[in-house]
């Protein structure tokens, strides 16, 4: 797996956009659209009800050559071998997180600044997520959107992939990647929407055209 490639396109199995839809249901779909990456974010169930959940996508992905890694919980990353896990600015630090990870996981961090990312990268960031780059709705942060300038400034300084969060839609994912973002990660443009599928492909078939 190279990591470039696997950020292209992050789907993000957050389902408060369509309630009802499970982790597995959003990655079988997206997977199937040819999402790259697949995360696993859940901030409310615990370690025992997400652990099956987590097995069945790790070996999907796994069976498909998709990244998959696990927001926030390195506990849940190890129990369900997935390839790594992600981790925002008020989680383990990355540091701390690479010594426990050791070489043969992968670690992403989200950031929101120059300088967060900077940091992120001294601590042995794999890739980073930058954002938000547009308001968005679904996940509260607490900080301005960024815009694409941000990822100009960044690109020019890191050669790590950047993965762009944060209001991502069809209309914009062009102008994201040719600002210099490796990829793009989505949650309510996919995961609630009526096919799921579909538009995972449509995703896909926008950033190639970049």
């Amino acid at each position: 797996m190279i990591l470039w490639d696997a950020c292209r396109l992050c789907v993000i199995t957050d389902h408060e956009p369509r309630p009802g839809r499970s982790h597995l249901d959003i990655a079988t779909q997206a997977v199937r659209g040819g999402a790259t990456m697949i995360q696993l974010r859940d901030k409310v169930s615990g370690l025992r009800q997400l652990l099956p959940q987590a097995r069945q996508i790790s070996e999907l992905c796994r069976a498909h050559g998709v990244c998959f890694m696990i927001n926030d919980r390195l506990d849940l990353a190890f129990a369900a071998d997935a390839d790594g896990v992600h981790l925002g600015q008020y989680d383990l630090p990355p540091r701390a997180a690479r010594a426990l990870l050791g070489t043969e996981k992968i670690l992403g961090v989200s950031t929101h600044s120059i300088e967060q990312a900077l940091s992120a990268v001294e601590q042995g960031a794999d890739y980073l997520g930058i954002g938000p780059i547009f308001a968005t709705a679904t996940k509260a942060t607490g900080y301005e959107p960024v815009g694409c300038d941000m990822i100009r400034q960044l690109r020019i300084r890191v050669n790590l992939p950047i993965v762009a969060i944060g209001g991502i839609r069809l209309s914009n994912v062009g102008e994201i990647v040719r600002s210099g973002a490796s990829g793009v990660a989505v949650i309510s443009a996919i995961v609630g929407a009526e096919d799921m599928t579909a538009t995972t492909r449509s995703f896909i078939a926008a950033i190639q055209q970049v």
